[in-house]
């Protein structure tokens, strides 16, 4: 920074050129300890308690099946929750509020778009799953049916390293922020976050994680409301979308943004926010496609609540990133805090903001946050290798006749070992000093190959086997040399951590990885066509009993007829959506130029009106929908204990079971 005094009078900040540099942290390190341990146990026995009250009074039988998909049958409310917990990583929080305060209001608007557009899509291969493939468990099992054993081992590689990557960016950006707040080192916190969720997701699978998750987005949704409110409305130091604007503009003077219209933070006008944003939409192709996370996802949820549940959680993250960015990092740059780059690269912007607002409360708070977005996709990444290393390593090809038992034992055991290991993952990449950043644009070159032929297993009956695998194996070595080349021809040779990290290297490598494999695999698939019939994918086996697997057993809106039309819908909707965040939107806020105060009001009213019914959508929705759950459990209370309690069926009889899992009695 230019000078160390604060534009704006905080005294207490002149003088200091780092925010967090001075050897004190915001909170003792008694409370990161309490955070880790004591509130990772708490929030461990909550989802243990609600999944026994849905065993016992939601008709959840606990075979492999359930465990493994959560016996087919979660709602739309707790779908959409469900990806915004998986999709709410360490980095949406903090990689967002770091190019929010780099680059100005462009930073979060890419960030949100860019990554919002892959769920919505996705909501096209979660139709067709129940369409096409109703008994799988993993999307390795529609590849291995449909391109065999080879196809099967090259892209099991893929949804290992999707899975490594994936948690590896959740630890690093976790444990970097508890050390900087609470002092707790970051080798701890690299195994004692992995260790939180184990209990539930070993204990509950799929449907235990499921639970979890709505649990930690409340928290997350709660989070960012105080702090939206905090910046434009009540805080004595900013409070109002006025002073923001005024501030922003004053900082502009003394810290320009470099490519930005005028050097404003208030201006679409952003070469380095559309160069980031172009990297974020693709690389984040890799890491919904290419992650079983997302598949177990559409798979455990019902018919009807696939396209539901996809749209709606898509359209409620966005609101993550795009209103707690828009809060957070243009907060910290309204109060001209005494952040250096390499801190917010770290992702402590919105710590150091927390800290100023609301004192050690805010930074527990912000804490407390960043804890739930991590716990909640970490559990889900734990379920997804446990159920790859089930169904596509165990069961196909070390003991083909395995029982229900047996896979649901070994789903546990990898549920543990697979925390460790993403414990010793994280340490090491800790130990090669690689930062949060560095791997959040890295991702898209080694997996974005992988991208175009998983899509098409699914939706192009054409595509053959040696076009998936060569496009695939081809493309990665491809980016990966483009990306080294581009790094060392503008860095006059040298190829090191920071030069391989720069916008250009990074998008040249991306853009190869997605494009070049797709033009490939369209091409091969000409050249070699496979004409696959989609019936076959009906033939891949459960292993119990599971109702909801077979579509005869589906009516009304979960019929298969009612799916032949809802594919068109969700085709239609996915793709109008993908147009008006990516080229609508932003050539609509183009005349704006520098935003004015009038314009720069509407546009953080949007974000804040988007926040509040996000969050009231996932709070909400999925208790609604457990209703019958709910009753049944006040029902079970408050009946004497000479009666006993109403089983589902008796509560059934009666008409108070508003949705009974389909056939209850053959599952028990």
């Amino acid at each position: 920074m230019s000078s160390c005094t604060n534009l704006f009078g905080f005294t207490q900040y002149d003088g200091q050129c780092t925010f967090f540099g001075n050897g004190d942290t915001a909170l003792p390190q008694g409370l990161g300890w309490f955070i880790l341990i004591g509130l990772g146990a708490v929030f461990a026995l909550v989802p243990t308690f609600l999944l026994w009250a849905d065993r016992k009074f939601g008709g959840t039988a606990a075979d492999s099946e359930n465990f493994a998909t959560a016996g087919r049958s979660i709602k739309a409310g707790l779908t959409a929750c469900d990806i915004v917990a998986k999709w709410t990583w360490a980095a949406t929080l903090l990689q967002s509020a770091n190019v929010a305060w780099s680059f100005g209001i462009s930073g979060p608007f890419w960030y949100a778009a860019g990554a919002t557009v892959q769920v919505l899509l996705f909501a096209i291969l979660a139709v067709e799953i129940k369409r096409k493939a109703p008994t799988i468990h993993t999307f390795l099992e529609i590849i291995r049916c449909r391109w065999g054993t080879a196809a099967h081992v090259i892209f099991t590689f893929y949804g290992f390293l999707t899975n490594i990557i994936v948690t590896a960016m959740l630890i690093l950006g976790g444990a970097a922020v508890m050390e900087a707040l609470t002092g707790v080192s970051v080798y701890a916190s690299s195994f004692l976050i992995p260790a939180g969720v184990v209990i539930y997701t070993a204990v509950g699978g799929l449907k235990g994680t499921v639970v979890a998750e709505w649990l930690n987005v409340c928290i997350i949704y709660i989070a960012l409301l105080i702090f939206m409110f905090q910046v434009y409305a009540t805080n004595k130091d900013l409070g109002s979308i006025k002073i923001v604007w005024e501030r922003l503009n004053a900082v502009a003077e003394k810290h320009p943004v470099a490519d930005n219209m005028g050097g404003s933070y208030m201006t679409m006008f952003s070469k380095s926010g559309i160069i980031f944003g172009i990297i974020n939409i693709i690389g984040n192709f890799g890491t919904v496609f290419v992650d079983q996370s997302y598949w177990q996802g559409a798979i455990a949820a019902k018919p009807s609540a696939t396209y539901k549940g996809y749209l709606l959680g898509g359209m409620c993250w966005f609101a993550i990133p795009f209103t707690f960015a828009t809060t957070m990092g243009l907060g910290a740059r309204a109060l001209d805090l005494p952040l250096t780059k390499s801190e917010a690269n770290k992702g402590l912007v919105p710590p150091a903001l927390a800290v100023h607002l609301m004192g050690q409360g805010g930074a527990f708070l912000v804490t407390f946050q960043l804890f739930m977005a991590v716990t909640a996709t970490a559990c889900a990444e734990q379920m997804a290798v446990a159920t790859i290393v089930a169904y596509d390593i165990y069961k196909p090809y070390i003991n083909k006749n395995a029982n229900g038992k047996q896979m649901i034992m070994l789903q546990r055991i990898m549920v543990v070992v697979y925390a460790i290991i993403s414990g010793v993952i994280s340490v090491i990449l800790l130990k090669l000093n690689v930062s949060l950043g560095w791997v959040y644009l890295f991702m898209g070159i080694v997996i974005g190959s992988a991208v175009f032929p998983i899509a098409a297993s699914l939706t192009w009956a054409k595509c053959s086997a040696t076009a998936a695998c060569v496009s695939a194996v081809v493309t990665t070595p491809l980016a990966i040399m483009t990306w080294l080349i581009t790094a060392a021809k503008l860095n006059d040779g040298v190829v090191n951590l920071d030069t391989t990290g720069q916008d250009y290297p990074m998008l040249a490598g991306n853009l190869v990885a997605l494009f070049f494999s797709m033009i490939l695999c369209i091409i091969l698939s000409y050249i070699f066509p496979q004409d696959f019939d989609w019936a076959e994918l009906r033939n891949i086996p459960v292993i119990e009993c599971d109702p909801n697997s077979d579509p005869n057993n589906f009516e009304g809106e979960d019929s298969p007829e009612a799916l032949e039309h809802v594919i068109k819908f969700t085709w239609a909707t996915g793709g109008t959506l993908t147009l008006v965040l990516l080229i609508l939107w932003p050539i609509l806020a183009l005349p704006a130029k520098v935003f004015s105060e009038g314009y720069f009001t509407f546009w953080i009213i949007i974000a804040m009106i988007w926040g509040i019914v996000a969050s009231v959508v996932c709070i909400v929705l999925p208790v609604w929908e457990a209703s019958d759950v709910i009753v049944n459990f006040f029902r079970w209370k408050s009946a004497p204990a000479a009666g006993g309690s109403p089983t589902v069926e008796e509560s059934a009889h009666k008409g108070d079971h508003m949705e009974l899992p389909p056939a209850p009695a053959t599952r028990a």
